[in-house]
């Protein structure tokens, strides 16, 4: 099994993966450092970190999908997390492999943001990963960002949960439903 998570940067998907691999004892895989691997690796790799998230998805999408498709084939389980994670990435997939892949989106409503961007989001920005550059969105940027991320998972008829008011009680639902999946997969 496959567990995709998704989302804005700064929404929690790296603590959510950590979390995961305690709980199910799964290995995970963060795209930013397969991103920063190959950059690292060759300069040239059609990428550069100050990209788009959607240019360097596209570019590391065709990597990231071979990992999912080797890792459901030969029936081991992983967690792969990151913003280059786009919604409609995940129909790429037929039905043997996409029964087997979890995918959740991560978001945070305007009202959250405008309510929790100094407090909550920015403060725990580190929470798992070493952070030093300091964030550089707008408050508005960010709303924007979150909108957008909201529109293409409706679009696309992916999982998306969205923050409203308390992340700690509302990520619950997030850990739920991946936990109701997970059970409900089956290898044989």
């Amino acid at each position: 099994m496959v567990i995709l998570i998704g989302g804005i940067g700064c929404t929690g998907k790296t603590l959510m993966a950590q979390k995961l691999l305690e709980k199910y004892k799964m290995p995970y895989l963060s795209i930013d450092h397969l991103k920063m691997g190959l950059y690292r690796a060759d300069e040239n790799c059609g990428f550069t970190p100050l990209d788009s998230n959607e240019l360097i998805g596209e570019k590391l999408w065709p990597i990231i999908r071979g990992i999912i498709m080797t890792n459901i084939e030969n029936k081991q389980n992983i967690i792969i997390e990151g913003c280059y994670i786009m919604p409609h990435f995940i129909k790429d997939f037929n039905k043997f492999y996409s029964e087997k892949i979890i995918s959740v989106f991560l978001g945070f409503s305007e009202k959250y943001i405008e309510k929790s961007f100094q407090s909550n989001i920015a403060k725990f920005r580190n929470a798992i990963e070493n952070r030093t550059y300091p964030e550089d969105r707008s408050l508005l940027q960010y709303i924007k960002e979150h909108d957008e991320l909201r529109k293409k998972c409706m679009e696309t008829c992916v999982d998306y949960f969205e923050i409203k008011n308390n992340y700690e009680v509302e990520i619950v639902k997030v850990y739920d439903y991946i936990d109701d999946r997970v059970k409900s997969i089956n290898y044989t």
